[in-house]
């Protein structure tokens, strides 16, 4: 074992090994299991148990073919997790969560960003996609004024 050490306020542990055959080396995270299950209410008022890859599944979706690495998505579910778990005891609502996914993609990559967006805000019309990309854009410039217009010819 290389090493281990606590994460997420000691809620687990990250441990590092390397193989003693190929010498390659591994990341595991081992988490106390709770009795009681935070649970997500969803937008129709369902409840669903809170499950960490559901959010890494929605946010891959979103970089697909993207420069964003593995672990700049655990980061990101890691933070989210984090948040839902200091703010929420046994229910989260589902839009917290994907507002904080939104929060840290919009941080991450535009692209990835709006593909999030589009689908967890439920674009009705294309018209409501470039707003998103327009407003996306015009924080994006107010960081980099040098940044190009996306829709300009």
């Amino acid at each position: 074992m290389l090493d281990s050490r606590p994460v997420e306020g000691g809620e687990s542990i990250r441990r590092r090994r390397e193989c003693e055959h190929c010498n390659r080396r591994f990341t595991t995270y081992e988490r106390i299991e709770e009795v009681v299950r935070l649970m997500v209410v969803k937008k129709d008022g369902s409840r669903i148990p809170f499950d960490r890859n559901r959010i890494i599944a929605g946010i891959q979706k979103a970089c697909y073919k993207r420069p964003i690495s593995a672990e700049a998505i655990a980061r990101i579910v890691d933070a989210v997790e984090e948040q839902v778990v200091q703010k929420y005891q046994r229910e989260v609502p589902s839009t917290f969560i994907g507002e904080q996914v939104m929060h840290h993609l919009r941080q991450t990559d535009a692209i990835a960003y709006v593909r999030f967006a589009s689908v967890y805000r439920e674009f009705r019309d294309l018209g409501e996609l470039v707003d998103e990309a327009r407003d996306m854009m015009n924080h994006a410039q107010s960081k980099d004024p040098d940044q190009t217009d996306l829709f300009s010819g």
